[in-house]
């Protein structure tokens, strides 16, 4: 693959990315807000703007370098976390495990509009005549890096180490010395996924966290004639 054909599969894949990290943190930040925490409004950051949401390194540079380097077959991206006072929650264990769930939970969901419209596009076949292929399967292409990049976000946060939406979930299911324990690994999570990353174990947990996610948006796609 030349680099003309990594530039235009970047172009392809940004809005898929940049919607699926702008919603994640937007959910965090609104379910936070229904259960009492304002901070993520009154911040501002309860918008569908994506300029409120970007990170220079997460959201840019590190998407970019790891599509270079891949030469087009893996991007991984994130936004700036939305601020959650997790003390201002009406009922903190539990709502905090609410707001974890909510960022994966939009990205399954975003995963699953996406492939309801690649559904309708494909059979629809009239489209390509009407709009031109040169519209419609660009458009199938970026809705294809929305189901796969949704799907490993998706699974991707729900690995069970603080600061990541599962570590939180964790944290809060677990009895309270327990927890307080466990949450100590916090400050060190984002070097224990670097080295599970490195090594490859990551793997083995995202791996089964992808199959139910995908084994879920199966089920719920038999209405429609499935696609996956």
């Amino acid at each position: 693959m030349d680099y003309t054909d990594i530039v235009r599969q970047l172009l392809l894949a940004a809005p898929a990315i940049l919607i699926a990290i702008t919603f994640h943190e937007i959910a965090h930040g609104f379910v936070a807000y229904k259960l009492g925490d304002p901070t993520a409004k009154v911040m501002g950051r309860l918008t569908i703007n994506p300029l409120a949401h970007i990170d220079p390194v997460g959201t840019i540079l590190m998407p970019l370098m790891l599509f270079i380097l891949s030469k087009g077959q893996f991007m991984f991206g994130s936004a700036k976390p939305v601020p959650v006072n997790f003390y201002n929650l009406r009922r903190p264990r539990r709502d905090s495990a609410l707001v974890s769930a909510a960022g994966p939970a939009t990205n399954v969901i975003i995963a699953f509009i996406s492939i309801l419209l690649l559904i309708l596009s494909y059979k629809l076949p009239y489209w390509g005549a009407f709009v031109g292929s040169r519209i419609i399967t660009p458009v199938q292409l970026i809705l294809q890096y929305s189901v796969s990049f949704n799907i490993f976000i998706a699974a991707f946060n729900l690995l069970p180490i603080p600061p990541l939406d599962g570590g939180r979930i964790v944290t809060s299911l677990l009895p309270g010395r327990h927890a307080y324990q466990f949450g100590k690994l916090e400050p060190y999570g984002i070097f224990i996924v670097i080295i599970l990353w490195v090594t490859g174990i990551a793997q083995y947990i995202i791996t089964p966290l992808r199959m139910l996610i995908e084994l879920i948006l199966k089920i719920f796609l038999i209405p429609f004639g499935g696609l996956m």
